[in-house]
């Protein structure tokens, strides 16, 4: 899937920027994978993203 992240909305670009600066935080890393675990499932239920491109997120940074 290709997909230009910067046309995301900046709260869920913030959220995976978030997450990728602190997921060697052994003491916080949990607060900001739950976060944007949460970031995305809101926009894919509001209808924001698609659930193609919330499956692809939580791939690529999640592991899931």
């Amino acid at each position: 899937m290709e997909l230009d992240e910067r046309t995301l909305p900046m709260d869920l670009q913030q959220d995976i920027q978030n997450w990728l600066d602190h997921q060697d935080d052994e003491r916080n890393w949990d607060v900001y994978h739950n976060e944007l675990y949460g970031t995305i499932n809101m926009y894919q239920h509001a209808y924001v993203i698609s659930e193609e491109v919330a499956d692809y997120l939580r791939k690529k940074y999640l592991g899931l």
